[in-house]
């Protein structure tokens, strides 16, 4: 019997196709996923790909304010349970792609959310990304990052042998564990629908916000033009 629903949001930051970036976090994801399934609890995932929000977010930081995908992007990200997130590395740190989407969400919203890192490279030296680059932005950004962060160099995806399973994929199933025992299913019916809201309530509707988000924008755009 199912204890309760998990929304689970992975973002993949990878650039190319086939990506690496995005085998790791797919298979990040399937081993939270199965934690959470052998302990009954359903799970609902969503994966955000960040190249194909490439356009909206470059326009979302030329404004100030984010629309369109990128907006519903965010949203997703905002009300998610628990994060699953992945860059390849350029320049010793994630991608540009990467950090201009998480400048765009609301830090108050990201408070306590439990986040698995992850991150790919050609080299195992790049590995230290994840506690010098990853970590501090979602420390900043006041979630709970697990203790094991996963890293896959080019290495990791040639063996398939006992080498294999406990580097890589023993990684991915403790972070896997650490991120499931943070996690608090909510109850299947405490998704309160428009109607039932009390007189005189804040309307929290994506639309809504969405108009409240685009006015704020266009507000401080006006300001930074100061008077005509």
């Amino acid at each position: 019997m199912s204890e309760g629903a998990v929304r689970l949001v992975v973002v993949n930051a990878g650039l190319s196709e086939p990506s690496s970036t995005r085998m790791l976090i797919d298979r990040m994801a399937a081993a939270v996923t199965g934690v959470l399934g052998d302990r009954g609890v359903t799970v609902d995932v969503e994966v955000i790909d960040l190249r194909d929000l490439a356009v909206d977010l470059g326009r979302s930081m030329a404004v100030g304010f984010a629309s369109g995908d990128a907006r519903a992007a965010l949203d997703a990200v905002e009300a998610a349970d628990a994060l699953v997130v992945a860059s390849p590395v350029f320049n010793a740190s994630y991608s540009g792609l990467f950090k201009m989407f998480f400048d765009l969400v609301d830090v108050d919203s990201m408070a306590g959310k439990p986040v698995l890192i992850g991150a790919t490279g050609g080299s195992p030296r790049h590995s230290m990304v994840l506690d010098h680059a990853l970590r501090p932005l979602f420390s900043y950004l006041r979630t709970v990052v697990v203790p094991t962060g996963v890293y896959a160099a080019s290495e990791d995806w040639a063996g398939t042998g006992s080498a294999a399973e406990t580097g890589l994929n023993g990684r991915i199933g403790r972070a896997a564990k650490e991120l499931a025992d943070l996690i608090r299913p909510r109850a299947s019916s405490s998704h309160p629908v428009a109607e039932s809201a009390p007189a005189g309530a804040p309307i929290s509707a994506p639309g809504v916000r969405q108009q409240a988000v685009e006015a704020a924008g266009i507000a401080n755009f006006a300001r930074l033009l100061g008077p005509s």
